[in-house]
């Protein structure tokens, strides 16, 4: 017993040293953790406040900022204005008299009559820490830290300039700001004394807008509304639909019920007024004898569709196609007054010699009567629409009144048309009745002319007459113009048995304000459908129903 006591005690001091040498180590390691984590922590530390004198000093801004710098001056000439590293100074007869806060950050500048008070002011595009502007919501106790971006107004007072707006975060990402007074389809901003000059003393008068262009190149509008800028809208839908082509199936109906035809628009009102600009070709001629209600091959359409097209709510007819001349010049008179009477646009047929008489009390036109296409103006954006038919089914158009359809014949006289109405709008859209009946691919005739308004900077063609669906694309030229074609977007309605003439489209499409002027940014082709009921009656619905 005594032996292993003993044995037992001169093993414990190794037992202790090996735990010892443990407890060393493990104390080794935590110290170089410790260590290790404090220097990291030292250098986030370091990090971090270096990072927020960066921020602080608005040295981490977004690098897509161009930052302007330039000397312009204000109207009354006396003021100048320097902009320099982010920064503004002001001079009245030489004399500085306003430097920009510390705490903004200037990325461009204007000096223009924004508010339309006769009074220039000082526009300042800019960047600051927090979201608001001069005052907060009650319900915010403290700003943001982080930068971000807004418009500054200024006033000039006999020397001075004092605050006038401040906005709060603008909420998109603002490239450049221009204040102009219009805007053109192919160069983009359309220079004019309202916007301001660099390096000049031309003096400045009233825009009322401002153009932000974001970092996409899309643009918004704004428009001084007695405290602050009110956003306009700047962009333009469109729904055009096919054929409306009345066959006496269909219209035999509509007498015997009423003398009504709602029916033909029941399933698509959503989408007639769910647009800014709707429009339908108007196939066959209205008239308002009923002894002239005819079909194939010569038609006559009860005016009464024509007031359920208008009650339906569209906003522009086009009537150039080769039923215009079916009931003669009478039929062209009729639908034109029809659709004139009831405030809808109507395209491709003239009646009236550019005044209140009727053909008959005048016996030739003049070239100055000539209509080649009407201008429509929308969310500021001003459209020139035209509307050709490749013919009339051999039937000739009277020789005194050679304009009362507008025909796709003349190439150097519609490239002028086209060439004079860019001038006088900022969108060109091209309705062309044209084409192969019954075909679902284009022919060259099609091709032709698609290359000819191509060549003329069209911006839109909508094909019809083949009452078939076609392809629809968007086709470029060298200098990168982009013109959207649909070749044909078949029937709205008609009594046609074949199985590619009961399928149509609504050709959508959306204008939009961009950095290069106007152009599509959004386009489809919405599919329907011609049914007829067991009724006889004949209704149109968009596919997916």
């Amino acid at each position: 017993m005594k032996s292993n006591i003993t044995r037992r005690w001169h093993t414990l001091p190794a037992t202790i040293c090996s735990k010892c040498r443990s407890v060393f180590k493990s104390s080794l390691w935590t110290q170089k953790t410790f260590r290790s984590i404090m220097a990291l922590a030292c250098v986030g530390a370091v990090f971090y406040l270096a990072g927020n004198i960066l921020i602080d000093k608005g040295l981490l801004l977004p690098k897509w900022i161009t930052w302007e710098s330039g000397t312009y001056y204000a109207n009354p000439v006396p003021y100048q204005i320097i902009l320099n590293h982010k920064a503004v100074n002001i001079f009245y007869d030489n004399a500085p008299i306003w430097t920009s806060p510390d705490d903004i950050k200037v990325q461009q500048v204007l000096s223009c009559d924004i508010d339309r008070d006769a009074e220039e002011e000082l526009v300042l595009l800019c960047w600051k820490k927090g979201r608001f502007g001069s005052y907060k919501p009650f319900w915010v106790e403290e700003d943001e830290a982080c930068w971000s971006q807004h418009i500054f107004v200024y006033e000039y007072d006999d020397g001075k300039v004092t605050p006038k707006w401040m906005s709060s975060y603008l909420g998109q990402n603002v490239a450049r700001m221009d204040a102009i007074e219009s805007l053109n389809a192919n160069n983009g901003y359309h220079a004019s004394q309202n916007i301001l000059m660099l390096n000049s003393e031309q003096p400045l008068l009233q825009v009322g807008r401002l153009f932000l262009t974001d970092t996409d190149g899309l643009i918004t509008r704004w428009v001084w509304d007695s405290w602050g800028f009110k956003k306009e809208d700047t962009d333009v839908s469109f729904a055009v639909f096919g054929d409306n082509l009345i066959h006496e199936a269909i219209y035999r109906y509509g007498l015997y019920h009423g003398e009504s035809f709602d029916f033909l628009f029941e399933n698509v009102r959503e989408l007639i007024n769910g647009c800014d600009i709707s429009v339908i070709n108007q196939e066959t001629p209205l008239t308002d004898n009923p002894s002239l209600y005819s079909d194939y091959p010569r038609f006559g359409t009860p005016v009464s569709v024509g007031a359920a097209l208008a009650d339906a709510g569209f906003d522009v007819v086009t009537c150039a196609t080769n039923h215009a001349l079916d009931q003669g010049a009478h039929g062209v008179q009729t639908t034109k007054e029809f659709f004139d009477s009831h405030n809808i646009l109507c395209l491709g047929i003239q009646a009236k010699c550019g005044s209140s008489h009727t053909l008959k009390d005048t016996p030739a036109f003049h070239q100055e009567d000539r209509r080649p296409y009407e201008i429509i103006e929308k969310n500021g954006i001003r459209f020139a629409l035209f509307n050709y038919t490749y013919g009339t089914n051999g039937i000739r158009i009277p020789e005194e009144n050679p304009y009362m359809v507008h025909l796709l014949d003349d190439e150097d006289e519609i490239r002028d048309d086209i060439q004079k109405a860019r001038n006088e709008a900022d969108f060109i859209i091209v309705f062309a009745h044209w084409g192969t009946e019954n075909s679902q691919q284009t022919d060259p005739f099609q091709q032709k002319w698609a290359q000819i308004f191509l060549d003329s900077k069209v911006d839109v063609v909508i094909g019809t007459h083949p009452h078939t669906l076609q392809p629809y694309e968007m086709l470029t030229d060298d200098s990168c113009h982009e013109m959207l074609v649909f070749y044909s977007i078949g029937n709205f309605v008609s009594a046609q048995p074949e199985k590619a003439c009961v399928k149509g489209g609504v050709a959508s499409f959306t204008v939009s304000l961009t950095s290069t002027g106007y152009k599509v940014t959004e386009y489809a082709l919405q599919p329907l459908i011609i049914v007829r009921e067991d009724d006889g009656m004949y209704t149109v619905k968009p596919k997916s129903q």
